[in-house]
């Protein structure tokens, strides 16, 4: 359904510098960037998360947040590692979350411009 997310960013730099080390433990990568602006997706494809600089951008309210698909646990749990690292906030250790469902395992963290972020991984449960 979403072709790509824009977010408003305070400082491209700063928020590159996360987004590519959070998003590289994903298997995604930065596939454009000019002096201000900065895009994400897969290897050789186009944007999925643009990042935007605009001054005075303002964080949406408590509920909203951008979930990540993972390959496997341990890219989940590398995705939380390197945000934490890169000047991101921890908002939910790795692990399993059964209230979301079987199998779902995910980290969850808070970038330097205060959006969440979630990396997730829904693994087969044999049911």
């Amino acid at each position: 359904m979403l072709h790509h997310v824009s977010l408003g960013v305070s400082d491209p730099p700063r928020s590159g510098q996360f987004y590519d080390a959070a998003l590289s433990a994903l298997g995604y990568v930065r596939v454009w960037s000019h002096e201000t602006d900065i895009g994400y997706g897969s290897e050789g494809g186009g944007d999925k998360l643009a990042l935007k600089f605009r001054r005075g951008a303002i964080v949406p309210l408590p509920g909203f947040h951008l979930a990540f698909a993972a390959a496997s646990r341990a890219d989940v749990d590398r995705f939380h590692a390197a945000a934490l690292l890169h000047g991101g906030r921890d908002n939910g250790l790795p692990g399993l979350r059964p209230e979301y469902g079987p199998g779902y395992y995910a980290a969850f963290v808070i970038d330097p411009d205060g959006y969440e972020l979630e990396a997730v991984i829904i693994e087969p449960t044999g049911t």
